[in-house]
């Protein structure tokens, strides 16, 4: 395991990135010892470098919970970072492009708890029971840390977190069968790729569900109001300047956003 002043170096090196827009070298490489644990302690260190100066979480992301993600990141486990307030978007945004070291975006639900949630033993009834709707959604990624990576370099990375956008129709989690729910992506009108909500984990809630036991070891509780976005169930889609993305979800709408 790293000692406290090597994570703190690696938050700051994060950090330094995302402010330059210029991705740092894999922490993986950096510290070759580096440990799961150490990867989430960096990330944290950002995550509260991020609160003094401002930032109001506002839920977590899963993500590498579909076959396709796994495949693409060449990571074969789930992870998770912290949403917050600042990333939010309206559906149609435009959104600058050089905010961003490597902008790519991706396709999922996003779950919005109505009561807490806080594991172990949290399951798929659980979280339906405590979601108030799920409504589509894009995420935008980045990596503030150069390929290829490894789960340590994207676990550090706050999983590749950089933006959220939310449009189409919210719907309660009882109201469609979420595991059958498609969606194909867009880019400037030609499809990227397609893909059904099944492909995280089997049903999108389970996403939620491997959240909740995951940080309730650490005595955290998924909030109500939180949004949890459940994992992509598409490959990342590249986004160039002046660049459309639209992800259509058939019956639940669609959600587009714009590079400029």
């Amino acid at each position: 395991m790293l000692s406290e002043s090597d994570r703190k170096r690696a938050a700051q090196l994060l950090i330094t990135a995302e402010a330059e827009r210029t991705p740092v070298v894999q922490l993986s490489k950096t510290w070759p010892d580096i440990t799961i644990e150490d990867a989430y302690a960096i990330q944290n260190e950002v995550v509260q470098h991020k609160i003094a100066s401002g930032a109001k979480v506002i839920g977590h992301k899963i993500g590498l919970t579909s076959k396709a993600m796994q495949q693409s990141s060449q990571i074969d486990e789930p992870d998770y970072g912290h949403l917050f307030d600042y990333m939010m978007l309206g559906d149609g945004a435009k959104v600058e492009h050089a905010n961003y070291c490597v902008a790519r975006v991706e396709l999922e639900l996003a779950f919005v708890l109505g009561k807490p949630l806080k594991g172990p033993g949290i399951g798929l009834l659980d979280v339906l029971r405590a979601t108030e709707y799920i409504v589509p959604s894009i995420e935008i990624i980045d990596a503030r840390v150069q390929n290829p990576r490894k789960i340590f370099d994207t676990v550090a990375d706050n999983a590749a977190a950089s933006g959220i956008v939310t449009g189409g129709r919210p719907v309660g989690p009882n109201e469609v069968d979420l595991r059958w729910v498609g969606g194909i992506m867009y880019r400037n009108s030609e499809i990227e790729e397609t893909g059904l909500a099944a492909g995280v984990l089997g049903h999108p809630a389970m996403g939620i569900a491997w959240l909740a036991n995951k940080v309730g070891r650490f005595g955290v509780t998924l909030e109500p109001g939180h949004i949890m976005l459940s994992g992509s169930f598409i490959r990342p889609v590249w986004a160039n300047k002046g660049d459309t993305l639209h992800a259509d979800f058939g019956r639940l709408g669609s959600v587009a956003v714009q590079f400029v």
